[in-house]
């Protein structure tokens, strides 16, 4: 229940920011602080939908779903980044035909006091997601991810506004005019970093990919058993689907191993659970055993 009350949180410092960011822009006619806006507005419905997936995958498993719902996680990430590229890229196109117009007039002073509040707004929140991002669920991370790029922009608008302020009080009104799309061109390129990198992690878990520094850890222990117990091999299985970790393992049984019955499998399936744990990870984990490699190889 943390995550979804983080979550929460969230979305209601999402709709502040986009209410606050819309109208200001609107009324300073600033394509920098719209975007500022509707990105904060577009986070607002992903992050419900964050919510909604958080919810269904905590549901558990059950005769529709036997393996659990957690697949709803990566695949609501995955719109998440989408949405907030196509965002970007749609600003990106309209700050350069803003350039090649000749600029836009903004009234920088009070623009430069939009700046001031959102940044302070955007850093407060950024830093609270981050803290709650320790140990929670990859939707918890994504947001905080997603709120770190936010505050990144709002430094972005301060310190454009302030240049441009800066320009307009130099009697230079002509160059102030390139300010804002020129800004907006640059954070909207820059910020398409976030939902790429994103949009990546998610799509490795709805492909159910190996997690490739977690799975080195897991085969160090697999190995670690196999040598301890004499058998001749070992296979190793991962995938991550949101917040549910799936492995298996099997082991190829040979007349010198130290195992053969039933009862020393059991002791080696709880062994490495063991070890797993110790990890850190508490993976849903299944262990068989064969004396013919083709069965597992």
């Amino acid at each position: 229940m943390n995550d979804a009350r983080t979550l929460l949180v969230s979305v209601w410092a999402s709709v502040a920011f986009a209410v606050l960011s819309l109208v200001w822009g609107l009324a300073v006619d600033s394509r920098l602080i719209l975007f500022d806006g509707l990105y904060s507005f577009a986070s607002v419905g992903l992050s419900l939908l964050g919510l909604w997936a958080l919810r269904a995958a905590r549901r558990g498993p059950d005769d529709r779903f036997p393996w659990g719902r957690e697949i709803y996680e990566p695949v609501a990430i995955v719109v998440k980044a989408a949405a907030l590229g196509g965002l970007c890229g749609y600003a990106l196109a309209g700050a350069i035909g803003d350039l090649l117009a000749g600029g836009r007039d903004v009234d920088t002073g009070w623009a430069l006091i939009y700046a001031v509040v959102a940044t302070a707004g955007g850093v407060a929140v950024s830093l609270y997601m981050r803290r709650k991002a320790r140990g929670g669920s990859d939707l918890v991370r994504a947001e905080a991810a997603e709120w770190w790029g936010d505050a990144l922009l709002s430094v972005g608008v301060l310190l454009g506004f302030g240049a441009a302020w800066g320009l307009t009080l130099a009697g230079r009104d002509d160059i102030a005019r390139y300010v804002d799309p020129a800004m907006v061109a640059l954070i909207s390129a820059a910020f398409l970093v976030v939902p790429a990198r994103l949009l990546t992690a998610a799509l490795r878990e709805v492909l159910t990919m190996s997690p490739p520094a977690l799975r080195e850890q897991l085969r160090t222990c697999v190995e670690d058993v196999r040598r301890d117990r004499g058998f001749a091999e070992s296979f190793l299985r991962v995938s991550k689907v949101g917040s549910r970790l799936d492995v298996e393992v099997d082991f190829v049984v040979v007349p010198d191993s130290a195992a053969q019955t039933v009862a020393d499998f059991d002791d080696v399936r709880a062994e490495l659970r063991d070890r797993f744990r110790a990890l850190g990870q508490d993976p849903s984990v299944s262990v068989g055993f064969t004396a013919d490699r083709s069965w597992v190889a």
